[in-house]
């Protein structure tokens, strides 16, 4: 199982994170870079991966509530599949 932890030092702000996550995951280049996007990517992901991610990231510091927003995503991306595991530290 690949694992990738998520740079919270990338997550400033909605452009950085979704430019990171493009990266990190391997995003094909059709990547809408919105949270429906993201979802989307996840459930069709074959390879088992787990995404460790802060709770942080829902600090105004970070994210603030669109970190709220990508933490539910990420959550229920897991659920649809198999694959995906998700840890939030």
């Amino acid at each position: 199982m690949e694992r990738i932890e998520l740079d919270l030092r990338r997550l400033t702000s909605v452009a950085n994170l979704h430019q990171h996550l493009y990266k990190v995951l391997a995003l094909p280049k059709y990547y809408g870079c919105n949270l429906d996007a993201l979802h989307d990517c996840l459930t069709e992901r074959a390879e088992a991966t787990e995404l460790v991610i802060s709770a942080r990231v829902t600090e105004e510091k970070y994210l603030g509530a669109y970190g709220e927003a990508l933490l539910q995503v990420l959550q229920d991306a897991a659920e649809e599949n198999p694959s995906l595991k998700v840890t939030i530290k």
